[in-house]
């Protein structure tokens, strides 16, 4: 779960640093920043909230443990993505030439897709945003992890419209937000297979580790 966290933060905070695109939830969040004016660290925690609690609804169930312990991460997500985000910027990756920007941007979210599979499978307590997909994995879609991340996709994408009507503007959208859109499920079932296999996924709707 800690190895999980540290690695989604740095892959969220390298695509960031690099501006060669990022997740499409990042991306939303970099965007509402650009409208708003509010840092981008503590919009990610609003929308991981926000997530937290679609998570109960898609339980059908309240479920505290479940809804506190994501919480919790998203805040200690969201600070270590402002962390990383500031270092990188520190020790030049902006100012790397664009075709470099773009190998670390689509590196980015290969380390995050990685981490989600770390700790989806772990299940002790992880990222709402990926408990929602996991959600939609095995409740709803059985198990396909392409799909769930292709319908967890869209409220990012609504967003990235919004702010583009107001802002005229569209930002961290571009090479690496396209391997993100197309990859980023066949990642995480490529990682499930060949990053620490003998972690097993051991999801319950009760959000407690059968493992």
């Amino acid at each position: 779960m800690i190895i999980g966290l540290v690695l989604n933060a740095f892959g969220n905070g390298l695509c960031i640093a690099a501006n060669i695109g990022s997740g499409i939830w990042t991306a939303a969040a970099v965007n509402m920043n650009m409208w708003f004016g509010v840092d981008t660290g503590l919009l990610l925690f609003i929308v991981g909230v926000l997530n937290a609690l679609t998570n109960q609804v898609l339980l059908k169930h309240w479920d505290t443990r479940r809804f506190i312990g994501q919480v919790f991460y998203v805040m200690f997500f969201s600070y270590f993505v402002d962390i990383f985000t500031d270092l990188l910027t520190s020790i030049g990756v902006p100012r790397l030439p664009i075709v470099a920007r773009g190998f670390l941007s689509c590196l980015g979210v290969v380390i995050f897709c990685i981490a989600i599979s770390l700790y989806q499978r772990a299940n002790i307590v992880m990222h709402p945003n990926d408990d929602t997909t996991n959600i939609l994995r095995f409740d709803y879609l059985k198990g396909n992890a392409t799909a769930s991340q292709l319908i967890d996709f869209v409220p990012p994408i609504i967003i990235i419209i919004i702010t583009f009507i107001f802002t005229h503007n569209i930002y961290s959208i571009n090479i690496a937000t396209v391997f993100s859109l197309v990859l980023n499920g066949v990642l995480i079932a490529w990682s499930d297979k060949l990053i620490w296999p003998q972690l097993k996924h051991n999801f319950s709707s009760t959000g407690r580790n059968n493992g």
